[in-house]
């Protein structure tokens, strides 16, 4: 809040709904309990910098990066997931990391890895066939 930074989102304050999700080093973490003592000279991306850090991934200027999204967040806006979108930033981020450990995940493997981020809108099909398409626009 201090920072104003949109994302992440407080959500339970336990680490078990997800919202708050971070990049951590590429790792996925949750913010509500990562004390910010442990993200002293590492990378912390959220899903605001996810655009960013893709770029540069890809090896892409600044200007080649505007206006470009992840392909997570492609997927996300292509399979219309998100009703209210509080979760979103949360789930998106457990997707990448997710997808960078298994880019070729089947359902049961999807449904596992995200039953830990809470959707209380219940878009778990769309979840599903987001990360899918997101595999497939990674090479996956």
């Amino acid at each position: 809040n201090e920072l104003g930074v949109m994302t992440p989102k407080f959500g339970c304050g336990l680490a078990q709904c997800g919202a708050c999700s971070v990049l951590l080093d590429g790792a996925e973490v949750r913010a509500c309990i990562t004390p910010v003592g442990l993200a002293a000279g590492k990378e912390v991306t959220t899903v605001d910098g996810l655009p960013a850090r893709w770029a540069a991934q890809q090896g892409l200027s600044a200007a080649q990066a505007d206006g470009k999204l992840h392909p997570v967040q492609e997927a996300w806006v292509e399979e219309q997931v998100p009703q209210c979108g509080y979760c979103h930033s949360g789930q998106i981020m457990t997707a990448t990391a997710f997808l960078r450990q298994n880019p070729k995940p089947t359902d049961l493997e999807i449904d596992t890895a995200m039953q830990g981020n809470i959707c209380r809108c219940g878009t778990y099909n769309r979840v599903r066939a987001a990360i899918h398409e997101a595999a497939g626009k990674l090479g996956g």
